[in-house]
């Protein structure tokens, strides 16, 4: 059974030192021996490393080097002070005997369970050096009990660790449910410490979610044979990685993805790679177009697409323009006041925090985040009028000029709607073909460079030089007539 105890700190992510003791036992003398303990442990001991641990890692430890070593690790938490975070990691056999949990060193010989407390080490051993420390953040993980070596000994009948009580603030999570026995592996690591050691890695994910995955992967590795378990009374966050801040226009990219990932709709991801093109969910946004039109193309689409989030009210766009056009903290707590699950909640609550962060300094910007490109001085822009559906379309670009909006989405591609888009998704089609467009989609097109998040695309180079985006934004804004 694996065990994890984690004390909760106020900002584990900021603690000034991480310092980890890693045990791992397999090679037993008198009980039997365990494939994987010493390999999961040096795959723990090099994760928390990448992690900022400072990493004391010992193998097929005897009862002596068990005990010294967790002496050293209280004494190098006590000298880190009060913001450090410990990690105690264990694999290996353990056994409970009388209520309590105990660690089988390497050279372990017990013939009575009376004598376990004087060759064994107690599990609790570690978290009172832990308390003596008075850090705020403890964490302690025992991958222990893959079978009972003492089964002969009747004093020994219990399978598994018994639960553990630990105070308020503590996270106690078992690699399967207290009492059953947890699987070894048989790929050179036990299922729940390789689901734990690649989780942990995932950028701010909090603790309780990591764990909520790591049962869901064990218990699909086992076929259901092994349950991870566990029970908390944190008061404050803890996450291993921490996450990356992101920008104004990351968040963006983030948001409108999310929306376009859910539609699968290729009108959408090609209106997103347009506007996002180097952003970091580029890659999977060309992925995902690939895989969508080569589907439609086969005829295998589905008859009724996911529809895409609904976007912003006009009142809710017109407010979140205005706290960009000035922003303080009145006008982004007043729009989420207004909308706190609104489109863009998650970008002003950003901003928010950003300017409150600065601690009484002026919080007012200088203008909007994004401004319109400068047409080349060669490139004449002619205002789009009264645009209907099937009105002929004024426009700088041969293409687009004296067309209406029904003809253009019946023609043939010119050009790849994505750069490096195969050929065979695009050449000799024709567009409506590609996309599914009916006049109602194309509106819906249209309405999306209505928004601000959709600034960009209207703004990046295209094909037609900007006219026919130009043209279906008056379009949008007449109520697609």
């Amino acid at each position: 059974m694996t065990l994890i105890v984690g004390v909760a700190s106020a900002d584990p992510l900021r603690a000034e030192e991480r310092i980890a003791l890693v045990v791992g036992n397999s090679a037993y003398g008198t009980v039997s021996p365990l494939d994987n303990p010493a390999h999961d442990a040096r795959l723990v001991a090099e994760t928390l490393e990448t992690l900022g641990f400072n990493v004391t890692l010992l193998v097929d430890s005897s009862q002596i080097e068990m005990k010294r070593g967790i002496a050293h690790f209280g004494r190098a938490l006590r000298d880190a002070g009060s913001e450090a975070t410990g990690l105690f990691y264990y694999a290996g056999h353990g056994v409970q005997s009388f209520g309590s949990n105990y660690l089988l060193p390497v050279d372990v010989a017990v013939s009575d369970a009376a004598d376990l407390d004087l060759v064994a080490v107690e599990a609790q051993s570690v978290l009172r050096q832990m308390y003596s420390a008075r850090n705020k953040t403890n964490i302690v993980i025992l991958d222990a009990c893959r079978n009972n070596p003492f089964s002969d000994i009747p004093a020994f009948n219990d399978n598994g660790l018994a639960e553990m009580q630990a105070p308020t603030g503590t996270f106690l999570a078992y690699a399967t449910a207290p009492g059953a026995v947890a699987l070894d592996g048989l790929d050179g690591n036990s299922p729940f410490t390789q689901a734990f050691a690649r989780l942990m890695t995932t950028p701010g994910m909090p603790i309780e979610q990591m764990f909520k995955q790591v049962r869901v992967d064990v218990i699909e590795k086992t076929n259901g044979l092994q349950t991870p378990w566990d029970a908390s009374s944190l008061t404050s966050n803890f996450a291993f990685a921490e996450a990356p801040v992101q920008s104004s226009a990351d968040l963006e990219a983030q948001q409108f993805w999310r929306s376009v990932q859910a539609s699968r709709d290729p009108l959408q991801i090609m209106l997103f790679l347009r506007g996002y093109a180097d952003s970091a969910y580029a890659s999977e946004a060309k992925a995902l177009l690939a895989e969508v039109m080569e589907a439609e193309l086969a005829g295998n689409a589905p008859t009724t697409p996911t529809p895409a989030i609904e976007g912003p009210s006009e009142a809710e766009q017109e407010m979140f323009e205005t706290a960009q056009a000035n922003p303080s903290e009145e006008a982004y707590a007043g729009y989420l006041e207004s909308y706190p699950q609104g489109v863009f909640a998650e970008f002003a609550q950003q901003e928010l925090a950003a300017l409150r962060e600065k601690n009484g300094a002026d919080p007012v910007g200088t203008g909007p985040i994004e401004t319109a490109e400068v047409p080349a001085p060669s490139e004449e822009v002619m205002t789009p009028g009264i645009v209907t559906f099937e009105t002929p379309l004024i426009a700088e670009q041969p293409l687009v000029d004296g067309k209406t909006i029904a003809q253009l989405i019946e023609s043939t591609p010119l050009f790849p709607p994505i750069e490096g888009l195969p050929e065979s998704y695009w050449k000799d089609q024709h567009c409506s073909n590609c996309h599914e467009w009916t006049r109602e989609r194309i509106c819906t097109q249209a309405n999306t460079y209505l928004s601000l998040n959709m600034q960009r695309s209207l703004d990046k180079a295209h094909p037609f030089g900007g006219s026919l985006k130009r043209n279906l934004k008056a379009w949008a804004a007449g109520g697609c007539q």
